[in-house]
């Protein structure tokens, strides 16, 4: 990189000439630094000119008393520093909290703070965020979209002030593109920065955190509900940074740092970027050792007839009207969920990559009854489920089957085990002669591609829940969730070096293994209990139990089933169960229980 020395370059902010990149990045700069927590409004830039006095100088603001939330008080390392800088209206500071510059209240200012902060990547690019309206404010930065009451639609609305934003921050990049910097992509909640030094590119995205909300996918939620902002957190489940900015700022440090210590990698964009960043980095460390399995290419659905609409492997969504039996002896309602279900399952699973294969006829009913089947699709036919003698009280055992006739789909591995087991362990007791196998999609190469991925996310997850830090438990659970979600999706992936993320596949077997290993824990809780579930949503099962049943497993290891939410049944709760004459007024009874705003909930 360039040479920061020089009284010229640093004159802006006032940065003194023998101080280097190091010791200004450093936790522990001498004098004393300045934290975030105890910020100081001595400025050493030429708003604070030689005439300044004395008093002005030693100005200083005292920290306000806050209550802060249990994770907010834990503390904070200097992982992230070097590789991110955190800005508000009054000064920067390493995410570790050593106050840097003062104010960044210009493009020129923001320009020389890029070329001698001389940030680094660390999994991802290097990063600067913007803490606060006034941080951006000070930019230029602005929008008015108008209100709610504006608009007939609150995605208009978004739709808006997310134009607005991109006006806004283009109007006043001129100075940083005639200083050598280059624009990739339209500037929004982040701006994506590059410049060439010498032979070497510097890389830099500037994240705006007032306006996370302009952007949307499904990482993040919209309408009535707002969803998980990444690192961010989630204001409605209560983990979106502090209101004020010197302790959001405090807080954004913390979890930068949080994120690089324990996931090896800055947090993306949004919590499905994170998650691909965190394998692309597993991937870099075996293309350099040559260990490990290493997948180069997407892997997209084969060209097939008769494709399942939506999921290929659908989640479980099914309720039914309780009877006489579920409701003697009721006196709690309890829903129970598989911990982690989606990590769980991919780390356990092995996935296809590679090269794939169609076999038809007899090959593929051969490749079917291998000792091991291999990773891939198959065409089949499952029989109308009314013919067996299965449990009256569980969804029938694959989304697409029906009760009173045959229908033509294809399954996944996942699924073509699960149908062959024994309905003792949740599945039906097929032979493959059944299931009348046609065609099948199969991988030459398999493994358990996602294995050490799935081990960072619950190595971490461990340390969150260990030290009572919701905000990262619940990042983390984005991170997961999104990725996965997001394998299915080719637009997400369109950059060539980001391709081999799109595995729908791979998505489609998770889905699917959730699926199964719900309805095996439902048979063994029928076994020991006699209890069934009355309504079931993707890894989630929801019972009406008598006194003293538990249901929940003793283990703490992902997969297992935790105690998600339960409540003490009043008499006019158990009226509006025994009186439910559809399962839509059974899906209102469990909302009303549990207070929930809708039945989805």
């Amino acid at each position: 990189m360039t040479d920061h020395g020089g009284e010229e370059q640093f004159a802006l902010f006032g940065i003194p000439e023998e101080g280097d990149h190091e010791e200004l990045n450093s936790p522990e700069p001498e004098p004393e630094p300045e934290t975030m927590q105890h910020a100081e409004t001595r400025e050493e830039g030429p708003e604070h000119d030689a005439d300044a006095t004395e008093q002005e100088a030693d100005t200083t603001v005292e920290a306000p008393e806050l209550n802060p939330r249990p994770w907010e008080s834990l503390p904070v390392t200097t992982d992230a520093d070097g590789h991110a800088i955190v800005v508000t209206a009054e000064a920067t500071y390493t995410p570790s909290g050593a106050r840097l510059t003062g104010p960044v209240d210009s493009i020129e200012k923001l320009d020389k703070l890029l070329h001698w902060a001389a940030l680094t990547p660390h999994g991802l690019t290097a990063q600067v965020w913007f803490v606060g309206i006034d941080s951006c404010a000070q930019l230029g930065w602005t929008i008015d979209p108008g209100s709610e009451d504006d608009v007939d639609d609150l995605e208009q609305l978004r739709q808006r002030a997310a134009s607005e934003l991109t006006e806004a921050i283009a109007a006043t990049l001129p100075p940083l593109i005639a200083a050598g910097w280059e624009l990739r992509g339209e500037p929004g909640f982040v701006v994506h920065l590059v410049r060439k030094v010498g032979k070497a590119t510097q890389m830099v995205d500037l994240i705006l955190e007032p306006y996370v909300w302009t952007y949307w996918n499904k990482d993040f939620g919209w309408g009535n509900r707002v969803g998980d902002m990444g690192i961010l957190g989630n204001p409605t489940a209560g983990t979106y940074l502090p209101d004020d900015d010197q302790p959001a700022a405090r807080e954004l440090g913390r979890r930068l740092a949080w994120s690089v210590k324990h996931l090896d990698t800055l947090p993306g964009p949004t919590p499905a970027r994170t998650g691909a960043a965190v394998l692309d980095k597993i991937r870099r460390e075996r293309l350099r050792t040559g260990k490990g399995i290493v997948v180069t290419a997407g892997g997209p659905i084969p060209p097939i007839d008769g494709a399942p609409r939506g999921d290929f492997e659908p989640a479980a969504g099914w309720s039914r009207i309780p009877d006489t039996d579920d409701l003697d002896g009721a006196t709690e309602l309890v829903t129970i969920d598989q911990r982690a279900a989606y990590l769980a399952s991919a780390g356990m699973l092995s996935f296809g990559y590679g090269r794939i294969r169609n076999l038809t006829g007899a090959d593929a009913a051969a490749a079917a009854a291998a000792d091991k089947p291999p990773f891939g699709i198959w065409r089949v036919t499952l029989p109308a489920a009314g013919q067996y003698a299965l449990p009256a009280k569980l969804p029938l055992p694959h989304p697409a089957m029906l009760d009173d006739q045959p229908v033509q789909t294809w399954i996944t591995t996942v699924s073509l085990e699960g149908l062959c087991a024994p309905i003792a362990d949740g599945g039906m007791g097929l032979d493959l002669d059944d299931l009348d196998i046609t065609e099948a999609w199969i991988y030459e190469e398999q493994g358990r591609a996602l294995d050490k991925w799935a081990k960072i996310l619950r190595e971490a997850r461990t340390v969150a829940v260990d030290t009572n830090d919701a905000a990262m438990k619940r990042f983390l659970g984005a991170c997961y969730k999104g990725y996965v979600g997001r394998m299915v999706n080719p637009d997400m992936w369109t950059a060539t070096r980001m391709q081999h993320h799109h595995q729908p596949l791979w998505r489609a077997a998770i889905m699917a293994h959730c699926r199964w290993r719900g309805r095996r824990v439902a048979m063994r809780i029928a076994r020991e209990t006699g209890r069934w579930p009355i309504r079931t949503m993707t890894d989630s099962w929801v019972y009406l139990v008598g006194e003293g049943q538990t249901l929940a497993d003793d283990s703490d290891a992902l997969g297992k089933m935790t105690l998600e939410k339960h409540v003490g049944l009043t008499d006019e709760m158990l009226l509006s169960f025994a009186s439910a004459e559809t399962t839509h007024d059974v899906r209102l009874a469990i909302a009303a229980a549990y207070g929930s705003p809708d039945e989805e909930d």
